[in-house]
């Protein structure tokens, strides 16, 4: 569906410091976390997730370190900043205000459908 893709994009940069808040990762374990932390309902696409890493980077949000993993594989692993802590507390306040203004929206038109009156009982 284009607007749950719109709804992810929009708030990518929000799951990916929330999941960087716990631990470092690198962009694959990222995806992986959020995906998980979801129950698989978010799924994230290197097109999707890269470019919101790198504008984070490029802001000051999230610092990446180049790492070699045993095996030899090498991973850029990101870490969220202090000024990204701060993003994030702030772009939190923000979804939690906005989703239980929704909420109340579809709450109140949930409850006037499913009352008596409004199923002809009465």
């Amino acid at each position: 569906m284009d607007s749950e893709r719109e709804l992810l994009k929009g708030n990518t940069p929000t799951l990916v410091l929330a999941v960087l808040a716990d631990a470092p990762l690198h962009g694959y374990a990222i995806a992986r976390e959020i995906e998980r932390r979801s129950q698989n309902a978010l799924k994230f696409k290197e097109g999707t997730l890269y470019p919101a890493l790198h504008t984070l980077e490029r802001e000051g949000l999230l610092t990446g370190e180049w790492r070699q993993e045993p095996g030899g594989r090498t991973r850029k692993v990101y870490a969220i900043t202090p000024a990204g802590r701060a993003v994030l507390e702030q772009r939190t306040r923000a979804w939690h205000a906005f989703a239980s203004a929704i909420g109340r929206v579809i709450g109140e038109k949930e409850e006037v459908v499913g009352t008596p009156a409004a199923q002809g009982i009465g």
